[in-house]
């Protein structure tokens, strides 16, 4: 018998069962093909706005995508690099071959992962407790716990045109059928959403002359915190065109065969990834939107065509390509299509991912309703660590708002109500100045050695380099820069001269100068910080950290009093049906999500902040 069972291998099933396994946990992971081990079957790509940010608080808690995109990508991108801090967003193509055989190595390779290629078609629980899942060989296997990583597998439904066919996430790989149903025979209520994926091309029938060529960084940032560098993975480049009038002509010579149009798709899509033909209908006086052009590989001429997802027929398809600059003689490899799934309500899940109605069930990724590589393995490794954690008798890993974006994630799912697939953004959080891509280390160390999964070597070096900052920041406070040494760059940006000695730490809160500027301009300055300064991290967190530094502490303030909420907990069976004094949608609701804090009761769409008064004063606070 095992301590965890993970059905699906996808992004969030390899993050669970690494994290459970890293935790000290026996685990199984079922997977119907063993081949397609975290393939990427839509965009291939790891980070980005927001997700960027995701990618690397997965790896500050132990976790393996990071790593995987560093030993696979093929180019490295920060992005909004004009913008601040909080903005910055790290991006990588991947070799998607390379990278799901990163990852099946990863975990072929823990000792304490087992794997089977079968299909689980059940979940059988017992007395509100889960019991053991069934194979579609008639084979059952007990555990103590089960993570729920299936995708768009649930009864996955293929559009092409007006064809349709069942399917999990192309033509050749079948959908899985049977857990859905006994989800629902168990008490779950579920629904059906949609996403999509755009056509696949011969890179070798794009004409370059009319593409704009998109160069990796020159000096690109790792993922993980543990890759010294990328610079050799820097391999390929991207392209950018655009749709034309002619191109949205053609597209809308096929609405009356389309899937989206004609209500043959019932599922909701992704209000900000949508189609190219929704696009041009919501969007008629848009003349033309940006086509990215993107390699899927080094040793493949197939290409992907962001920003063309669609599920028009494929003549449509083929001809609208060829309108395209740069793809007038296109050659498809593969149509783009449109693809329905079940997915199950995520305020059925707590915040450690356990489900409300079966406990030691746990669901994660595209089952809750997100999209995204990204959220699905950050779900994948919250629900492993906690499964593994209650395994062990210790308390659950719980990330608050102010202290990841998984925090975020995770909260929001299970306190707003969303009819479309969830995607993350940095303008869903709150304390985005706080929750920066560079620092997710600093922030996460302690919380992933805490839970077992970041090994104590790690946790040190942390430890180490928070030290190293702290005494980077308190020297730039006593240096003292003369003013022949840094006025002539501050003439060069356009600042006003200094006319006697400046703190460091003073001169780098000024527009137009970093403290990388700072060392190579002041003699002072260079002799005042070694060898501290020969670190890049140190600089650029010291800089970041000092430059920003009272917009940080007032976000950490207002972080701190929105915390204190979440403190306030609520009983786990408390009866809402018998406080009058509830709004009648906010009884509803406060009854169907069953918060655990007045925090969390707070957030949820339709609990009016009468009624949380009414909470409180019930509660005695």
């Amino acid at each position: 018998m095992y301590d965890i069972i993970v059905v699906g291998a996808g992004h969030a099933g390899c993050e669970a069962a690494l994290a459970a396994a890293r935790g000290g946990s026996t685990c199984l992971l079922i997977t119907s093909d063993l081949s397609a081990v975290a393939r990427m079957s839509c965009n291939p790509a790891i980070g980005g706005v927001a997700k960027g940010q995701i990618t690397r608080e997965i790896d500050a808690l132990g976790g393996e995508m990071a790593k995987a995109i560093d030993a696979t990508g093929i180019q490295f991108r920060l992005l909004n690099r004009s913008k601040g801090a909080a903005m910055h967003s790290p991006r990588a193509q991947a070799d998607k071959t390379l990278y799901s055989i990163h990852m099946r190595r990863a975990i072929e390779t823990e000792p304490l992962i087992d794997i089977v290629q079968d299909t689980v078609t059940g979940i059988i629980a017992i007395d509100g407790r889960f019991s053991e899942v069934e194979l579609a060989t008639g084979r059952r296997i007990r555990a103590t716990s089960a993570i729920l990583t299936c995708g768009t597998f649930l009864n996955g439904l293929i559009h092409v045109g007006m064809s349709h066919f069942p399917g999990g996430r192309s033509v050749a790989e079948p959908p899985v059928q049977g857990v859905t149903e006994s989800l629902a025979a168990l008490g779950f209520t579920h629904g059906r959403l949609k996403t999509g994926t755009p056509p696949r091309i011969d890179a070798r029938s794009v004409d370059y002359l009319k593409v704009t060529e998109q160069p990796g960084d020159a000096d690109p940032i790792p993922f993980s915190f543990s890759t010294i560098s990328v610079a050799e993975r820097n391999l390929v480049s991207c392209y950018l065109t655009k749709t034309t009038s002619i191109t949205h002509e053609i597209l809308r010579q096929g609405f009356d065969r389309s899937p989206l149009f004609t209500g043959k798709v019932q599922g909701i899509g992704p209000r900000y990834c949508p189609s190219v033909e929704d696009k041009i209908f919501r969007f008629p006086d848009k003349e033309s939107h940006h086509i990215f052009l993107e390699p899927e590989g080094t040793e493949t001429i197939e290409m992907y065509v962001n920003g063309f997802s669609t599920s028009l027929p494929e003549d449509i398809q083929i001809k609208a390509l060829r309108t395209i600059p740069g793809l007038e003689h296109v050659k498809m490899i593969r149509p783009g299509y449109a693809i329905e799934y079940d997915y199950f309500h995520p305020w059925q899940i707590d915040a450690t991912l356990e489900t409300k109605l079966v406990r030691n069930l746990y669901f994660a990724g595209q089952l809750n309703g997100t999209s995204g590589y990204e959220e699905a393995a950050a779900q994948g490794l919250m629900a492993g660590i906690n499964a593994s954690l209650k395994i062990r008798g210790k308390m659950p890993l719980i990330l608050g708002r102010s202290e990841a974006y998984i925090g975020v994630l995770i909260d929001d799912l299970i306190t707003k109500e969303s009819n479309e697939p969830y995607r993350m953004f940095t303008s869903s959080a709150e304390h985005r100045l706080i929750l920066r891509h560079d620092n997710a280390d600093l922030r996460l160390a302690k919380a992933g050695f805490d839970a077992g999964v970041v090994p104590k070597a790690s946790y040190e070096q942390v430890n180490n380099l928070r030290e190293q900052i702290d005494e980077c920041k308190q020297r730039l406070q006593e240096i003292r820069v003369p003013p022949d040494e840094i006025n002539s760059l501050m003439v060069n940006i356009g600042l006003q001269e200094i006319r006697s000695t400046t703190r460091a730490a003073s001169i780098i809160k000024r527009p137009g100068i970093s403290l990388s500027d700072l060392v190579e301009s002041s003699e002072t300055v260079r002799t005042g910080l070694a060898p501290l300064y020969d670190n890049r991290r140190i600089v650029e967190q010291a800089d970041i950290e000092i430059r920003y530094e009272g917009y940080i502490r007032r976000d950490q303030l207002m972080a701190e009093r929105i915390s204190r909420m979440d403190t306030l907990a609520i009983p786990c069976h408390f009866d809402y049906a018998c406080i009058s004094a509830l709004s009648n949608e906010g009884r509803e609701k406060l009854t169907r999500h069953r918060p655990s804090t007045i925090g969390q009761a707070s957030r949820i769409l339709g609990v009016s902040p009468a009624d949380i008064s009414v909470l409180m004063i019930r509660l005695g606070r």
